[in-house]
């Protein structure tokens, strides 16, 4: 690890980003390794690239997305490099035969490659346990294991779920909830001791290799660049063995924006930072002291949930009702003030559906020919099972029991009267959290209590709102400048910050005053508030910046040029009106020389746009170029490897050339 100071002191760098899984190298089996990191280096470097980022590499079991972890500690058993552990000299051809079984797939089979690996893995184990046992007595195993007391809590865990049939610790039955001294009591239990070991010697080898390779990469002078989720999975062993870090009650995510209308929820639950702050935040010390053995600078994946978080109750599938966490609430008292008494707050914070909206929802939903008849069975079941009258009114209250979007899918409507349901769930102006304290639903102008409201009531409940926003900005300016200290200044590695999304005004004030490099991604960089939303200039783009043209979760610049641009506005911005059309090397050319010569001090593509300045490396179908889909699921997300070996790569001299070339530009004057 080199320090923070170091870097700085290097000024710009020019960097290139991808997956480890991406990488094809001579020795790997089936997927990339760490130890290809040391080749893929080697490259870089004769190509004038510097920094080298990857995606997150602890371990997620058979889940492939690299964000949604078991551990905040312990690293993927996907990359390990088997013929590189003492105990495989006996299983090499073997180990031959696997690598050569995966070699020729376009994108790696996770779960296929994975469990082929760790079924290798337990028979190396298995043969050479005798030793390894012996080892964990008084050996290096021994002194590795006191040195990472993490790994005696990931060990159990891994146990427990391999004996659960990977299932959920909240499915297991028993050590569903476990005290340290439960997990103490089963590792140091006899009969169980090899199994623990086995993840142990596992992590060890994996570590090794690691280092290994972050040496190797800062021998040759560039430097590694990790990436840190804000978040972990709610089944993983830090929330099953220290519950009381985190809120699982709570389910974060984003608000609804143009590209996710429901907003995004991802089943992750939010921190408990009062509970985490009366120790000083050790478990994140720790998390970034292990991080530190690879790294010289880290991503921290949504640093917005430093300030604030957008929190969902555990029975909305969506986020629309979600809030933020900080927030100063809206109270009753507030309401009250205002002239509402309690009748209408309870019409600004229940739906109340009239029984038009119920008939007229479903027949909407549904369409074609559909019978009246059974439009009418569906609305008598939707009356019975989900809404109370209120009085002889034709108006509805949902029933009590229903305390969310999942309660309403569970009463099994048809999807036209689901889907009508859950839109009539969210029309409401506030949802009440705690009692007497709301929240401004995301849509809330769309509501039909706010549509009620004259003119002055409007302008009354408009003026709050803006109060509360004001101090509530205040106080996740507050918070983000303490917790994000705590990370800065606990670790010599230089922070960088995913900021995108709906920021704040005090975001880039605290990242600037702790130096914290912010990410400017060219297509999303624009002034949104003018006319014709035009592109921020390159020159305006922050030195305490990260400029890239792509993220792991978007189209490559290839896709996106061809099918999402405004070829002829951005054309504009770079002042090339006569860009190509279709995307070529040429295209590349252009686009990214005016990227690189961004004013931010580092300037990183990823891989698949700088393979791009050749047509050697171009796939059929841009898409198939991608590293995810977010909203999708399935085997295409996050298994993207490079179109050819690293030697391969090597031998092209023109693309080398044009990468270098790039690597070398300097930054546009204002």
């Amino acid at each position: 690890m080199i320090e923070k100071n170091v870097i700085a002191k290097k000024g710009r760098l020019f960097g290139t980003a991808l997956p480890i899984g991406a990488l094809r190298g001579a020795e790997s089996t089936g997927v990339g390794e760490f130890l290809d990191l040391i080749d893929f280096a080697s490259l870089c470097a004769d190509m004038g690239i510097s920094l080298i980022q990857i995606l997150p590499v602890n371990d997620t079991g058979y889940e492939s997305s690299p964000y949604s972890a078991l551990t905040a500690f312990a690293l993927h058993p996907l990359y390990i490099r088997l013929n590189a552990l003492e105990e495989a000299a006996s299983f090499i051809k073997e180990i031959e035969v696997l690598g050569r079984q995966f070699a020729q797939e376009n994108r790696f089979p996770y779960n296929k490659v994975l469990r082929a690996k760790m079924d290798l893995l337990r028979r190396i184990y298995n043969t050479y346990r005798p030793v390894i046992e012996e080892d964990a007595k008084s050996g290096a195993l021994f002194r590795w294991i006191e040195e990472n007391p993490w790994v005696k809590t990931y060990a159990v865990f891994r146990r427990l779920k391999e004996a659960n049939e990977e299932k959920s610790w909240k499915e297991w039955s028993l050590y569903r909830q476990v005290s340290p001294g439960d997990i103490q009591f089963l590792w140091e239990d006899p009969v169980l001791r090899g199994e623990h070991l086995f993840w142990a010697w596992l992590q060890k080898a994996l570590d090794r290799q690691f280092s290994r390779a972050a040496k190797a990469i800062r021998d040759m002078g560039l430097f590694l660049e990790g990436d840190i989720p804000i978040l972990m999975n709610e089944d993983s062993c830090d929330v099953w063995a220290s519950p009381d870090i985190f809120r699982a009650e709570l389910s974060a995510g984003a608000p609804p924006d143009m590209y996710s209308p429901a907003g995004q929820n991802w089943g992750f639950p939010i921190y408990n930072w009062e509970f985490q702050s009366q120790d000083n935040f050790s478990w994140w010390k720790a998390r970034l002291k292990t991080a530190s053995r690879y790294y010289d600078a880290y991503r921290i994946d949504h640093v917005l949930g430093f300030f604030r978080i957008w929190a969902s109750s555990r029975f909305d599938d969506s986020s629309t009702l979600g809030r933020y966490i900080p927030y100063v609430p809206v109270t009753k008292e507030d309401l009250e003030s205002i002239g509402f008494n309690g009748e209408r707050i309870r019409w600004f914070s229940l739906p109340h559906v009239p029984t038009g909206e119920v008939w007229d929802g479903i027949r909407n939903n549904w369409g074609g020919t559909t019978s009246s008849g059974e439009i009418a069975a569906e609305a008598g079941r939707v009356f019975d099972l989900a809404l109370d009258r209120i009085g002889n009114e034709e108006l509805w209250l949902f029933k009590k029991n229903i305390r969310g979007e999942k309660d309403i899918r569970s009463l099994g409507f048809r999807p036209p009267a689901e889907g009508a349901l859950i839109r009539l769930w969210h029309n409401r102006l506030f949802y009440e959290y705690d009692g007497g304290e709301f929240f401004p639903v995301w849509y809330y102008r769309e509501s039909r209590a706010y549509k009620s409201l004259a003119g002055d009531e409007r302008a009354a409940v408009e003026e709050l709102l803006a109060r509360r926003k004001t101090e509530s900005e205040r106080i996740w300016e507050s918070e983000g400048l303490r917790f994000l200290s705590v990370l800065a200044e606990s670790s010599p590695m230089l922070p960088c910050a995913e900021d995108l999304g709906a920021v704040p005004d005090c975001v880039p004030r605290v990242l600037a005053a702790l130096n914290i490099l912010g990410l400017r991604v060219i297509r999303w960089t624009r002034r949104w508030d003018q006319p014709d939303q035009p592109y921020v200039p390159f020159s305006e783009y922050p030195e305490l910046s990260v400029c890239t043209p792509s993220v792991h979760d978007s189209s490559t610049l290839r896709e996106w040029w061809d099918t999402e641009a405004d070829q002829e506005a951005f054309a504009g911005f770079l002042g090339v009106p006569s860009l190509p059309r279709v995307y070529n090397p040429g295209t590349a050319k252009i686009i990214l020389r005016h990227a690189a010569a961004a004013a931010s001090r580092f300037r990183v593509f990823q891989i698949q746009d700088l393979l791009h300045l050749s047509q050697r490396w171009y796939a059929a179908d841009p898409a198939g170029e991608r590293i995810n889909i977010p909203g999708t699921t399935g085997e295409f997300n996050w298994t993207y490897r490079l179109p050819a070996s690293i030697e391969e790569i090597r031998s092209d001299a023109d693309l080398l050339q044009a990468i270098r070339e790039l690597a070398a530009i300097e930054p546009v004057k204002k």
